[in-house]
């Protein structure tokens, strides 16, 4: 894999990463104040497939030599 990205690349993976954490806190959030278990079970999902994304851009952000 290639770790040498232009800054503007990093940059914009690093804009995602912080986004995907806003979204994945506001399910976390929103899991408290549901009460419907089919809605709670989609805020569940949504949030374990956000740990998943983190965990795959922080990989490509750990690897970055600029």
């Amino acid at each position: 894999m290639n770790s040498n990205y232009a800054l503007h690349e990093m940059l914009e993976v690093h804009e995602i990463a912080a986004f995907k954490t806003v979204c994945m806190t506001k399910s976390k959030t929103m899991q408290a104040l549901v009460t419907d278990p089919e809605l709670i079970q989609i805020l569940q999902q949504d949030v374990q497939l956000s740990q998943q994304q983190l965990q795959e851009l922080g990989g490509l952000l750990s690897k970055v030599t600029l």
